[in-house]
Protein backbone atom coordinates (compact mmCIF):
# COMPACT_ATOMS: atom_id res chain seq x y z
CA UNK A 1 0.00 0.00 0.00
CA UNK A 2 0.90 3.88 -0.90
CA UNK A 3 2.56 5.74 2.01
CA UNK A 4 2.11 9.60 1.94
CA UNK A 5 4.72 11.45 4.63
CA UNK A 6 3.44 14.10 6.51
CA UNK A 7 5.39 16.49 8.22
CA UNK A 8 3.35 18.56 10.60
CA UNK A 9 4.31 21.10 12.92
CA UNK A 10 2.46 22.03 16.47
CA UNK A 11 3.02 25.70 17.50
CA UNK A 12 1.20 27.42 20.41
CA UNK A 13 2.33 29.28 23.74
CA UNK A 14 3.49 27.10 26.63
CA UNK A 15 0.96 25.31 28.60
CA UNK A 16 -1.98 25.13 26.28
CA UNK A 17 -1.63 21.55 26.45
CA UNK A 18 0.44 20.83 22.77
CA UNK A 19 2.55 17.69 24.27
CA UNK A 20 -0.79 16.27 25.58
CA UNK A 21 -2.86 16.73 22.23
CA UNK A 22 0.00 14.57 20.26
CA UNK A 23 0.34 12.09 23.06
CA UNK A 24 -3.40 11.32 22.86
CA UNK A 25 -3.49 11.39 19.57
CA UNK A 26 -0.10 9.03 18.99
CA UNK A 27 -1.06 6.76 21.74
CA UNK A 28 -4.45 7.17 23.28
CA UNK A 29 -3.14 8.25 26.34
CA UNK A 30 -2.93 11.25 28.62
CA UNK A 31 -0.47 12.55 31.73
CA UNK A 32 -1.70 15.55 34.08
CA UNK A 33 1.63 16.53 34.32
CA UNK A 34 3.45 16.61 31.38
CA UNK A 35 7.52 18.47 31.62
CA UNK A 36 7.88 21.61 29.41
CA UNK A 37 9.13 20.73 25.82
CA UNK A 38 12.70 21.55 25.40
CA UNK A 39 13.28 22.61 21.70
CA UNK A 40 11.21 20.47 20.42
CA UNK A 41 10.38 16.85 20.29
CA UNK A 42 9.37 14.20 17.69
CA UNK A 43 6.21 11.18 17.11
CA UNK A 44 5.07 9.34 14.66
CA UNK A 45 1.94 7.58 13.74
CA UNK A 46 0.43 6.48 10.84
CA UNK A 47 -3.47 6.25 9.70
CA UNK A 48 -5.76 5.19 7.27
CA UNK A 49 -8.04 8.24 5.71
CA UNK A 50 -10.35 7.59 2.87
CA UNK A 51 -8.29 3.99 1.75
CA UNK A 52 -5.50 6.35 1.64
CA UNK A 53 -2.43 6.12 4.26
CA UNK A 54 -0.34 8.96 5.77
CA UNK A 55 2.43 8.55 8.25
CA UNK A 56 2.25 12.11 10.17
CA UNK A 57 5.97 13.47 11.32
CA UNK A 58 4.77 15.66 14.52
CA UNK A 59 7.41 17.91 15.38
CA UNK A 60 5.74 19.61 18.82
CA UNK A 61 7.93 22.62 19.51
CA UNK A 62 8.45 24.15 22.96
CA UNK A 63 6.13 26.86 23.45
CA UNK A 64 8.65 29.33 25.86
CA UNK A 65 9.83 32.64 24.05
CA UNK A 66 13.79 31.60 24.71
CA UNK A 67 12.79 28.95 21.93
CA UNK A 68 10.56 31.12 19.60
CA UNK A 69 13.54 31.55 17.16
CA UNK A 70 14.34 27.93 17.19
CA UNK A 71 10.47 27.03 15.16
CA UNK A 72 11.48 28.24 11.96
CA UNK A 73 13.86 24.82 12.42
CA UNK A 74 11.07 22.57 12.68
CA UNK A 75 8.06 24.05 10.44
CA UNK A 76 9.86 24.64 7.51
CA UNK A 77 9.06 22.23 4.67
CA UNK A 78 6.02 21.12 6.93
CA UNK A 79 2.62 20.10 5.15
CA UNK A 80 0.66 21.48 8.00
CA UNK A 81 0.62 22.99 11.29
CA UNK A 82 -1.53 23.16 14.28
CA UNK A 83 -1.55 26.37 15.91
CA UNK A 84 -2.88 25.43 19.48
CA UNK A 85 -4.39 27.63 21.99
CA UNK A 86 -6.36 27.17 25.66
CA UNK A 87 -9.68 28.06 25.53
CA UNK A 88 -9.01 29.58 29.31
CA UNK A 89 -6.63 32.12 28.20
CA UNK A 90 -7.15 34.76 26.18
CA UNK A 91 -3.76 35.46 25.67
CA UNK A 92 -2.90 32.14 24.53
CA UNK A 93 -5.58 32.78 21.77
CA UNK A 94 -3.94 36.22 20.43
CA UNK A 95 -1.20 34.54 20.27
CA UNK A 96 -2.57 32.48 17.76
CA UNK A 97 -2.40 35.31 15.52
CA UNK A 98 1.11 35.94 15.53
CA UNK A 99 2.03 32.31 14.59
CA UNK A 100 -0.35 32.16 11.68
CA UNK A 101 1.61 35.71 10.26
CA UNK A 102 4.29 33.93 10.54
CA UNK A 103 3.67 30.98 8.81
CA UNK A 104 1.86 32.43 6.29
CA UNK A 105 5.34 35.17 5.38
CA UNK A 106 7.90 31.53 5.91
CA UNK A 107 6.08 28.67 5.57
CA UNK A 108 5.11 26.51 2.59
CA UNK A 109 2.83 28.66 0.41
CA UNK A 110 0.21 25.41 0.65
CA UNK A 111 0.75 24.66 4.19
CA UNK A 112 -2.64 23.08 5.92
CA UNK A 113 -3.30 25.46 9.05
CA UNK A 114 -5.36 24.34 11.29
CA UNK A 115 -6.52 26.11 14.87
CA UNK A 116 -7.14 23.66 18.31
CA UNK A 117 -9.24 24.95 20.93
CA UNK A 118 -7.59 22.48 23.49
CA UNK A 119 -8.97 22.60 27.32
CA UNK A 120 -12.73 22.20 26.28
CA UNK A 121 -13.48 20.03 28.84
CA UNK A 122 -12.93 23.14 31.07
CA UNK A 123 -16.44 24.68 30.29
CA UNK A 124 -16.74 27.20 33.59
CA UNK A 125 -12.94 28.44 33.11
CA UNK A 126 -13.60 29.69 29.11
CA UNK A 127 -11.81 32.95 28.15
CA UNK A 128 -12.13 32.73 24.55
CA UNK A 129 -15.74 32.05 22.62
CA UNK A 130 -16.16 29.46 20.43
CA UNK A 131 -17.70 32.06 17.80
CA UNK A 132 -14.91 34.23 18.30
CA UNK A 133 -12.61 31.33 17.35
CA UNK A 134 -14.32 29.80 14.49
CA UNK A 135 -14.79 33.34 13.07
CA UNK A 136 -10.95 33.65 12.91
CA UNK A 137 -10.34 30.45 11.44
CA UNK A 138 -12.97 31.13 8.77
CA UNK A 139 -11.47 34.24 7.84
CA UNK A 140 -7.97 32.86 7.43
CA UNK A 141 -9.18 30.22 5.84
CA UNK A 142 -7.57 27.68 9.00
CA UNK A 143 -9.59 24.48 9.82
CA UNK A 144 -11.07 24.85 12.98
CA UNK A 145 -11.54 22.20 16.40
CA UNK A 146 -11.66 22.83 19.79
CA UNK A 147 -10.02 19.60 21.65
CA UNK A 148 -9.53 18.05 24.47
CA UNK A 149 -6.27 16.01 25.03
CA UNK A 150 -7.86 15.05 28.46
CA UNK A 151 -11.27 13.32 27.26
CA UNK A 152 -9.63 12.91 23.93
CA UNK A 153 -12.71 15.33 21.89
CA UNK A 154 -11.89 16.03 18.16
CA UNK A 155 -7.99 15.26 18.38
CA UNK A 156 -8.75 12.38 16.24
CA UNK A 157 -10.68 14.36 13.93
CA UNK A 158 -8.43 17.10 13.42
CA UNK A 159 -5.68 14.95 12.13
CA UNK A 160 -8.54 13.63 10.05
CA UNK A 161 -9.12 16.60 8.59
CA UNK A 162 -6.02 17.80 7.80
CA UNK A 163 -5.33 14.68 5.34
CA UNK A 164 -8.24 15.95 3.97
CA UNK A 165 -7.58 19.10 2.83
CA UNK A 166 -4.12 18.36 1.99
CA UNK A 167 -3.21 18.77 -1.64
CA UNK A 168 -4.03 15.99 -3.74
CA UNK A 169 -1.76 13.97 -5.11
CA UNK A 170 -1.75 10.60 -7.00
CA UNK A 171 -1.72 7.75 -4.34
CA UNK A 172 -1.11 5.05 -7.16
CA UNK A 173 2.23 6.30 -8.33
CA UNK A 174 3.59 7.68 -5.09
CA UNK A 175 6.33 4.92 -3.41
CA UNK A 176 6.28 3.50 0.23
CA UNK A 177 7.36 5.99 2.41
CA UNK A 178 7.91 8.76 -0.17
CA UNK A 179 7.92 12.50 0.42
CA UNK A 180 5.61 14.42 -0.84
CA UNK A 181 6.28 17.32 -3.03
CA UNK A 182 3.29 20.62 -2.13
CA UNK A 183 5.40 22.38 -5.12
CA UNK A 184 3.86 20.37 -7.70
CA UNK A 185 0.35 21.57 -6.76
CA UNK A 186 -0.95 25.27 -6.03
CA UNK A 187 -4.98 25.35 -6.34
CA UNK A 188 -5.77 23.97 -3.25
CA UNK A 189 -9.34 23.18 -2.89
CA UNK A 190 -10.77 25.71 0.07
CA UNK A 191 -12.40 24.21 3.31
CA UNK A 192 -13.69 26.58 5.78
CA UNK A 193 -13.77 24.81 9.17
CA UNK A 194 -13.90 21.26 10.89
CA UNK A 195 -15.41 19.69 13.77
CA UNK A 196 -17.99 21.71 14.49
CA UNK A 197 -15.63 22.05 17.79
CA UNK A 198 -18.54 22.11 20.01
CA UNK A 199 -17.33 21.90 23.46
CA UNK A 200 -18.90 18.16 25.03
Amino acid sequence: MSMRDVKLCLLGDSGVGKSSLVMRFVTDSFKPALESTIGASFMTKTVEVDGNTYKFQIWDTAGQEKYRALAPMYYRGAAAAIIAYDVTRESSFKSVKSWVQELRHQGHPNIVLAIAGNKCDLEDLREVRLKDAEDYAKQIDALFCETSALTAVNVADIFTKICKKLPSEDFSSSRVGSTVNLRKKRDVKKEKKCCGGSPS
